[in-house]
């Protein structure tokens, strides 16, 4: 993976080929080490619109995610997609990414991570803390008519929220 300190997070992408292929760019121009997509990315078609992502790419299922075998196997070339939760290491980091929040508390009391990322209710959850436990919201802009992505600093441990 890059040695940039940046990690892009989307989730709730939801076939919105607009909000996808502004992400990407935005995460190209950053030159982000790594994007995380927290699920719910509906239809294995969707990869054709991250294709272009120049970093390492790994995301998690959301819950509208039915078509499992197809995601996988349209996303091989862009990164893997696995079953939440699935934590991972990155730059010294701890971190978990997963879809529905229901144990978003008792992972954080934890201790075991320095990051969790989450999706699923559209709406921003941005918490400074140990760990910091982050929603960047939807990038499909279905729900709440805001579309919006996460830049994560691994360095500063601080996390910016973008309007595509």
């Amino acid at each position: 993976m890059s040695d940039s300190q940046l990690v892009g997070i989307i989730t709730d992408t939801h076939d919105n080929k607009d909000s996808v292929e502004k992400a990407v760019k935005l995460f190209n121009d950053l030159e982000v080490g790594l994007v995380i997509h927290g699920g719910d990315y509906i239809a294995p078609f969707n990869a054709k619109w991250m294709a272009d992502l120049k970093m390492p790419f790994l995301g998690v299922f959301g819950n509208n995610d039915g078509e499992r075998f197809g995601l996988r196997a349209q996303f091989e070339g862009v990164g893997p997609i696995h079953r939440a939760p699935y934590s991972f290491d990155h730059m010294d980091k701890r971190l978990l990414v997963l879809h529905e929040p229901d144990e978003v508390e008792a992972l954080a009391a934890s201790g075991k991570f320095d990051v969790i990322v989450y999706g699923h209710t559209h709406w921003i959850d941005l918490r400074i803390g140990d760990p910091i436990i982050v929603n960047p919201g939807e990038a499909g802009g279905w729900v709440t008519g805001r579309r919006t992505v996460g830049i994560l600093n691994l360095e500063l441990m601080h996390i910016d929220i973008v309007d595509l």
